[in-house]
């Protein structure tokens, strides 16, 4: 029987050029959750989706000149999807979290993005070849580029506590992909005070606050007041900027 709590980790890939994903791992303060290397051949531990908009072909193979296994977008301009269950779920208010993985963009990008998606609890009976880009999720992170789009995507999807609607929350002003062939090591780093860092490379390239006013896009936190286009001003408002009552005393 599936544990409903279980939460799931995708490697998305919607790419017009070849990439190669190598390591990814998943981790809470100091205790690792996930690790996959991709040392071993991926099928059986690795789930494809079967949805017929990701009809790109995963395969195991070796780094362009390295030694090194990983996961290769095998044709250009597909889709590709592939999800991994966790054992057991990781909440993300139970201490630092990490979230990293290695990209390598071997011949280049044109348009394209390699996110990984942190998914939340399914319905019941759902199995990972069903993912789509409707299955819900809490984060996605990663590279993408497009055009004049080039940027680390971080989404959270979070739930408004007063309507019970989830929302996604962008990233304001996210860091740019390198765009060269080399390998990557992408990473975001969320602390128990609300900090976020987005790490390329080890080195850090953005840092935020989940409760922060101008981090998302919209803010987790909404503004106290909002403009009302539909406002307008009575009738009788008086234009004055000062009005005496010579009618007034002092009591």
């Amino acid at each position: 029987m599936e544990d409903p709590n279980r939460k799931i980790w995708i490697m998305q890939c919607l790419l017009l050029l070849s990439i190669a994903c190598f390591v990814a791992q998943l981790y809470a303060s100091d205790d690792v959750k996930f690790y996959e290397p991709f040392d071993e051949k991926f099928e059986g531990r690795w789930i494809a989706s079967e949805k017929s908009d990701y009809t790109g072909v995963w395969k195991h193979e070796k780094s362009e000149g390295h030694d090194d296994h990983g996961l290769l977008v095998s044709e250009k301009a597909r889709k590709y999807a592939i999800v991994k269950e966790l054992d057991e779920p990781v909440k993300l208010k139970d201490g630092t979290i990490v979230l990293q993985y290695e990209v390598r963009l071997q011949n280049g990008l044109e348009c394209g993005g390699a996110y990984i998606k942190y998914l939340r609890p399914q319905d019941a009976g759902w199995a990972p070849k069903e993912f789509d880009n409707e299955s819900p999720y809490t984060i996605m992170f990663g590279p993408d580029k497009c055009g004049v789009t080039n940027k680390v995507h971080f989404i959270l999807k979070h739930k408004n506590p007063k309507t019970g609607k989830f929302i996604e929350h962008h990233l304001k002003f996210p860091p740019s992909v390198p765009l060269d062939k080399l390998t990557h090591v992408y990473t975001a780093i969320l602390k128990p005070d609300n900090e976020l860092r987005i790490l390329v490379d080890g080195e850090e390239k953005k840092k935020a606050n989940f409760l922060g006013a101008d981090d998302f896009d919209p803010p987790l936190i909404p503004p106290k007041t909002i403009p009302d286009p539909d406002d307008k001003k009575p009738e009788d408002w008086d234009e004055r900027a000062k009005n005496s009552r010579s009618s007034c005393q002092k009591t």
